[in-house]
């Protein structure tokens, strides 16, 4: 068996049905499985038809309520905090993002954290949300497992804790950074062990201070926060803000959803959305994005690279790439997904 192309309309499906197989109600199925296909098509593979397998997992061992009451536990005109009841965290941040929507257009700014959450794929899927709706968006969360210490300890008490900042674009190409404060997210990781690929090093340390490539050996070190102390000093306020604002785990009490098939994770995240149309006129406003956009696209090149390119570009043209020809699935997750098809009675993927 070789790489396969798949169009994201085929991962949407076959994702669905086997969320349905599981008891997920068709339209809960049809919301996350089209967050993951979105997730496949702009390159965030590490958080698409990879994770499912293991979402499967983890309804299976009763650790997803099917059935969720999502709702928003207490608000003022431009905040609100969202009772996830321990959904699927796509159907959570949907939830939350329609909230965020809703209070920014009446009060120009809103900030919606989340508890009782679950994992909910790449952060920007949420931010680019607000860029539809003519606003900024600023997304945090909790990662679902702890792999780094605090800086210079020993002891694992922070996750990957991603954030993702959007902003509107008059050219239909938003500026949108999403990262992990780790040098690299968890989710690359276990996605280089499927492929039997090596990682680069400055990735994983050893607690002896050597690098590890072997992503299989992963476990036997921590995962490097980016940029040093300052990577680590922004992982630990993501964390505050999406986690202990929120009432939601931080630090000892995070589980770690990659091992762990049963138990509630109590995911926070937050999201954060802001009105251009409250700053001024959105036309304008944009206007002014996309030239310091484009000064910076334009500039001079050092030795070695192409061209200049703003957080966002590589994901536009992914997007376009695998609309086009397809996304690339690997030898060993095509195993992983025929096997969960068996498992489940459903069709393969792509038929």
């Amino acid at each position: 068996m070789t790489e396969q192309r798949v169009t994201a309309e085929q991962i949407e499906d076959f994702s669905a049905r086997a969320f349905c197989a599981v008891d997920m109600p068709p339209d809960d199925a049809q919301i996350v499985a089209a967050h993951m296909a979105q997730a496949d098509l702009i390159g965030s593979d590490s958080h698409g038809i990879f994770r499912l397998p293991h979402y499967i997992a983890r309804i299976r061992g009763g650790a997803i309520n099917l059935r969720p009451n999502i709702h928003i536990d207490r608000q003022t005109a431009a905040t609100a905090v969202v009772d996830g009841d321990n959904a699927m965290g796509h159907l959570v941040m949907t939830f939350a993002a329609d909230v965020a929507v809703e209070k920014a257009a009446a009060a120009g700014i809103a900030w919606v954290g989340t508890f009782n959450s679950n994992h909910a794929g790449p952060a920007g899927l949420y931010t680019r949300m607000a860029v539809a709706h003519n606003m900024v968006g600023l997304y945090g969360a909790v990662a679902s497992g702890n792999p780094s210490p605090g800086w210079g300890g020993t002891e694992l008490l922070l996750g990957t804790n991603p954030v993702s900042i959007a902003v509107p674009s008059a050219t239909g190409s938003p500026i949108v950074l999403d990262m992990a404060t780790t040098v690299a997210a968890n989710g690359k990781i276990k996605l280089a062990a499927q492929k039997g690929e090596s990682i680069p090093e400055g990735w994983v340390i050893g607690w002896d201070g050597k690098p590890i490539t072997d992503p299989r050996r992963a476990n036997e070190g921590f995962l490097a926060p980016v940029g040093g102390a300052k990577g680590y000093g922004l992982a630990v306020m993501l964390g505050l803000l999406a986690g202990s604002l929120n009432g939601a785990a931080m630090g000892r009490d995070v589980v770690n959803f990659n091992t762990d098939h049963h138990s509630p994770t109590n995911t926070g995240q937050f999201l954060c959305m802001i009105s251009l149309a409250a700053f001024g006129e959105v036309a304008a406003i944009e206007s002014r994005f996309d030239r310091v956009a484009n000064d910076l696209r334009a500039s001079k090149t050092m030795p070695g690279f192409d061209r200049v390119r703003l957080p966002g570009d590589e994901s536009f043209r992914k997007e376009q790439e695998n609309a086009a020809e397809g996304i690339t699935l690997s030898e060993g997750l095509i195993e992983a997904l025929n096997t969960l098809a068996t498992e489940l009675e459903i069709a393969p993927l792509g038929v």
